[in-house]
């Protein structure tokens, strides 16, 4: 059997367009050992194909992470297997609470030296001494107290269209940059309550015995993730500290948690929250659009991008030749053309955004 997808992907998204069956959007990861990666990926692949599982999983030999779609017909079944499975019984499955089921298209398991690109030296630390973990409810109130430092572990352009309330947002561009850059700011208050939070909760998982490592005293962690967060509240009936849209890594691009919209359009600067890759395929920038500046500029993310897409396609294949842009929801989202975002140089030091903790973070540094 062909472990891998043959069919082009344009064809694919317009099945899925069309599509009307019902699907589930969904994350998990765990950490564990696989002794044989390459041997796990072709299994996994053959039974998830089998249950028409779509997405993109990362297997390593520290363990795994997905993020998938499945039919809700074959939930069930998806479900059997999960528990039937040595290395994934009972692990937390994270459901999408905004979810139209066109997220994923097609199904992609890679080998990767990690499952989450930390840069860190596992062997010299403890990995399963990790932060105590909180339900929204404990995060809430532990976040009513003042003292406590909200630390968001996600990339700029994650925090951008949403994020806890008085949460510290480091300006980073990637997960490895963030773990020097929050430690920094916290080096003076090592003693205080730091509560981390990312998008579904592997980040957090190694951030968080990385700083316990480091020394940090009381270290805890959202259980879950925003979304796990969400559908505690929504169940609950809890309080929802979370104001914006959770930034998810498939086609949606994003899921509502609340109606506020914190963000604005990168090429006017109207108020958005819509990130949509560039339809330039040489460029597929990360930004966020308005649908008049959508409309404006035929999806692209400038008028030298609108420009290239109007070019007949064998042009357009010369002017992108030797350039692998692929997909681009990882890649930071910066450019000089886009007005309205912010492009810290690199001089600057510890960058950080939405700094509402400034003046508490001098009172941890008396």
């Amino acid at each position: 059997m062909i472990l891998h997808n043959r069919v082009n992907k344009d064809v694919l998204k317009q099945r899925l367009k069309e599509s009307t069956e019902e699907r589930l959007t969904l994350s998990f990861y765990r950490y564990f050992h696989i002794y044989d990666v390459h041997a796990y990926r072709d299994k996994l692949y053959l039974h998830l194909s089998e249950l028409g599982v779509l997405g993109r999983v990362y297997v390593a030999e520290e363990g795994i992470n997905a993020q998938i779609s499945v039919s809700k017909d074959r939930f069930e079944d998806f479900q059997h297997y999960i528990d039937k499975s040595d290395e994934l019984q009972g692990i937390r499955l994270n459901i999408a609470v905004d979810d139209d089921g066109k997220s994923f298209f097609k199904l992609k398991i890679q080998v990767r030296t990690k499952i989450v690109a930390d840069g860190l030296n596992d062997s010299t630390f403890d990995v399963t001494n990790r932060g105590i973990h909180l339900s929204a409810e404990a995060f809430n109130e532990l976040t009513n107290d003042p003292e406590t430092i909200i630390v968001d572990m996600r990339n700029h352009y994650e925090s951008e269209v949403g994020h806890f309330e008085n949460a510290i947002l480091p300006d980073v561009d990637t997960f490895r940059e963030a773990l020097p850059v929050v430690e920094n700011m916290l080096d003076e208050a090592k003693d205080r309550n730091i509560v981390m939070y990312c998008t579904g909760g592997i980040r957090c998982e190694k951030a968080s015995a990385y700083y316990k490592h480091r020394g940090f005293q009381r270290v805890f962690q959202l259980d879950g993730g925003i979304i796990e967060y969400a559908r505690q509240v929504r169940e609950k009936g809890l309080e929802n500290k979370f104001i914006g849209k959770n930034f998810v890594f498939d086609e949606r691009l994003g899921e509502r948690i609340s109606d506020d919209v914190i963000s604005k359009c990168h090429q006017c600067g109207a108020p958005c929250d819509t990130h949509t890759n560039c339809k330039n395929d040489g460029c597929h920038l990360l930004f966020i659009q308005c649908d008049a500046c959508a409309k404006k500029y035929d999806g692209c993310c400038s008028k030298e991008c609108q420009e290239v897409i109007h070019l007949p396609q064998d042009e357009q294949r010369k002017l992108r030749s030797g350039i692998n842009k692929g997909r681009q929801v990882f890649k930071k989202g910066r450019s000089e053309k886009l007005v309205y975002k912010s492009n810290p140089t690199k001089k600057e030091a510890n960058p950080v955004t939405n700094d509402p903790l400034s003046s508490l973070m001098q009172e941890a540094a008396k």
